[in-house]
């Protein structure tokens, strides 16, 4: 990081500084080389007038006064809470800051929403509709606190923007703890699920392809791995935008993509009314440890179907800040909108899903193979078809944004190393890279999806239970308050839920096996 610019206040100024109304730089202090070098932070509040340029009052002293008050105004807008980092200026994620309300939605339900929401109808079959619909309401609102803890955390009182979920755990536990607690579970939550997505995106390339072509096609069809590479050669080429704030109009198409499919998905399993031999009825086993690892499970998949966390602090950070208008009112404005269409998405999409299909719902794929399995030979081929299309491109405008701290990374390693800005072949280079090596490890390891229990289980406190710890370590509030204790609680029980998951999914593993086979994907 650059080294920080503070500028001190004096007792006074910090007496009154909730009286003095914040000022906007004027147009010639905006083309000031550290402030195009790297973005404005923060701005602080307004300053009293100096003495000095109150007695410079002759036209004489004009020139001077209008340099001092340039100077001052320049102090004002770049000192006392901000600190200017030029390395920010470099990096994927903060490169541009132009972002508002609408691309912090269009962003939000891209991350928020996707193909992990099929199988929530999976978690009912064990729960049944009581406590299914119960927990999926509790964990929701849970998720959506700490969603707007991170958002109040993205700015500390020091002026230092947290644009980063990794710097803000570091800020939060420590150099050491911080990277130990949070740097697998976030490379593992943009990595792996750029891994998932090509390997869904590619399988339902070929689907979409067999459902149109057929036994009627002469040509000879993809093997699973060409169609894999046919995917990620697409994410690669999407890949080329320049920063986050960038891909927003990809995100969109993302949102849009994924509302259409979900909706699109319980609708017709609906109207296509229900399979024989379907059954709502909970098993009746008595209560041992498969059955204490099926309800972990079911509590697993709820958890991990509200994913995007490790994405709102960089989210927030292509917006601009300032005094009058920080970077959290747009920020909460709009997740307040995207979490409101993901309720309107996800919830239906449970308790539809488990009405048309009950216990016979696929473990693997949920809704999607359901559909597929149950209703593909009396369903039109278009609706099947603008599905599998549907989810193809939320694959690839979904990649774009799960991808994007892995570039940034890699670009910080760069910068850092080379103090200047990555030149644009490097840049493409490495997303190239990541992008094959993502196709590698999707082709080497196609079982990666049996263990997503054992992996989402490290990677769950990132959602539930972090957000809690950090905001009590950084905003101190009042000992065994009320916030005090509804952190502590929701913390710790988030890191007893991501435990149990953990176990459950070594048992499950352990008693039931798995099916591990290299470079073979079906």
């Amino acid at each position: 990081m650059g080294d920080a610019v503070l500028v001190s206040m004096s007792p006074e100024i910090w007496r009154n500084k909730a009286d003095i109304p914040a000022i906007s730089a004027p147009p010639s202090q905006l083309h000031c080389p550290s402030m195009t070098r790297s973005p404005l932070l923060d701005i602080a509040p307004k300053t009293p007038k100096s003495p000095l340029a109150s007695r410079l009052m002759t036209p004489i002293a004009s020139p001077t006064k209008k340099a001092i008050a340039n100077v001052q105004c320049y102090l004002e807008e770049v000192g006392h809470f901000t600190k200017l980092d030029p390395q920010e200026a470099w990096l994927p994620i903060t490169e541009s800051r132009r972002g508002n309300a609408y691309h912090s939605a269009f962003h939000t339900l891209s991350s928020g929403i996707g193909v992990q929401a099929l199988v929530l109808p999976l978690a009912f079959t064990t729960l049944g509709w009581t406590w299914g619909l119960a927990v999926l309401s509790l964990i929701f609102m849970w998720q959506l606190y700490t969603l707007w803890l991170l958002i109040q955390l993205h700015e500390s009182e020091s002026g230092m923007r947290y644009s980063r979920y990794l710097r803000l755990s570091m800020a939060a536990f420590g150099e050491k703890l911080g990277k130990l607690l949070a740097l697998f579970p976030i490379m593992y939550l943009s990595g792996g699920t750029c891994v998932t997505l090509i390997m869904i995106g590619g399988g339902t390339m070929k689907v979409l392809y067999q459902i149109f072509c057929g036994e009627t096609c002469n040509m000879k069809p993809l093997t699973t791995v060409e169609w894999y590479l046919l995917f990620t050669c697409s994410a690669i080429i999407l890949a080329q935008l320049p920063n986050l704030n960038s891909i927003a109009v990809v995100s969109l198409i993302g949102a849009i993509t994924a509302v259409s499919y979900c909706t699109l998905i319980w609708v017709v399993s609906i109207i296509q009314g229900r399979p024989m031999n379907i059954s709502y009825d909970p098993p009746q086993e008595k209560f041992d440890m498969a059955s204490l690892c099926s309800i972990l499970n079911a509590l697993g998949i709820i958890a991990f179907a509200f994913r995007g966390h490790n994405l709102v602090l960089e989210i927030q950070g292509t917006m601009p800040s300032n005094a009058k208008q920080p970077s959290r009112l747009p920020m909460w404005r709009g997740v307040k909108f995207a979490y409101l269409i993901i309720a309107m998405c996800l919830f239906p999409l449970a308790i539809g899903g488990y009405w048309a299909y009950g216990n016979l719902i696929p473990g693997n794929g949920g809704m999607l193979n359901a559909l597929y399995k149950y209703h593909g030979h009396d369903t039109s081929k278009v609706i099947l078809g603008l599905t599998s299309m549907l989810v193809v491109t939320n694959c690839l405008s979904s990649f774009q944004i799960y991808a994007m701290p892995v570039f940034d990374n890699l670009e910080m390693r760069y910068t850092s190393k080379m103090n200047k800005p990555c030149p644009r072949w490097l840049r493409c280079g490495f997303r190239v890279f990541f992008g094959c090596l993502a196709f590698f490890i999707a082709v080497a390891f196609p079982f990666l999806p049996s263990l997503a229990g054992l992996i989402g289980g490290i990677a769950l406190p990132v959602t539930l239970a972090y957000p809690c710890f950090m905001w009590i370590i950084i905003k101190k509030p009042y000992k065994y308050g009320a916030i005090w204790c509804l952190n502590w609680i929701l913390g710790l029980f988030g890191m007893l839920l991501s435990l149990l998951v953990f176990a459950g999914a070594i048992w499950t593993i352990v008693t039931m096996g798995i099916e591990i086979h290299f470079f073979k994907p079906r």
